[in-house]
């Protein structure tokens, strides 16, 4: 189960390998001055990255990752460790996870409430993909507090007994850096965006490090995840999104 709830988070905070393509670094046309923070604009999406999964057992992971995406509808996945071979392939809707382990047969198949109650994180499809785009992790509204230190706004946020502490970028207007808490200390998570490409006039993430700390039944485990995107492709056609529990 640690295995598959590793996958899980991965794509909570990722995504996706094939021909990679020189990367066209993005350069935004100004600077910021009121806080307006971009949002990935698309109504379906392909994707594929490089990625490593190091556990805080020493084990390291490598292997691809490919997704497809339907904005705030469905989010779609195949993980494979090479060789072709498809290890966990799954699917997130506005209403549950579920998650075929073709290896080691830990299924998932639960709302977001039953996952809540059984890993005790609070997750929805928004935060998913907020947090996959690097965009802020929930729309800004009076609860939250925001200041400006030079040339990053840093956003802090409040939501389903989680903080969120963003740094948003004055020049493109997505996140940087990202640390969420659980507020009940079962759990957070790390992000860094250090670099963003130009993909349909939109900044999207090159390549981002995530670190992990969540509570299992058998105790609190680590692990870093690193993503090097070679393929974003945002489309105005529809998307199929196969997937047999």
């Amino acid at each position: 189960m640690n295995r598959l709830f590793a996958g899980v988070l991965t794509v909570l905070v990722l995504v996706l390998a094939g021909c990679a393509k020189k990367v066209v670094l993005y350069e935004g046309d100004g600077q910021m001055e009121e806080f307006q923070p971009v949002e990935a604009k698309y109504d379906y999406l392909s994707a594929k990255a490089k990625i490593v999964i190091e556990e805080e057992s020493g084990k390291i992971t490598r292997g691809t990752l490919s997704l497809r995406a339907k904005k705030d509808s469905v989010l779609w996945f195949t993980m494979s460790p090479g060789m072709g071979m498809e290890a966990i392939r799954g699917i997130f809707t506005q209403d549950k996870i579920q998650i075929r382990d073709r290896v080691g047969q830990d299924d998932i198949n639960l709302t977001y409430a039953e996952f809540e109650r059984f890993y005790g994180l609070k997750l929805s499809l928004e935060l998913f993909q907020n947090v996959l785009w690097a965009n802020a992790p929930f729309p800004f509204d009076y609860q939250d507090r925001l200041i400006r230190v030079g040339k990053k706004f840093e956003l802090t946020q409040v939501r389903n007994n989680v903080r969120y502490f963003s740094k948003i970028e004055t020049s493109h207007g997505k996140v940087s850096e990202l640390v969420s808490n659980s507020l009940d200390d079962r759990g957070s998570v790390l992000a860094s965006f250090p670099k963003f490409q130009d993909v349909a006039n939109q900044p999207f993430p090159v390549e981002v490090l995530f670190k992990l700390a969540y509570q299992l039944p058998e105790g609190g485990q680590n692990t870093i995840i690193h993503i090097e995107w070679t393929s974003i492709e945002p489309n105005s056609e529809a998307l199929s999104f196969p997937f047999r529990f």
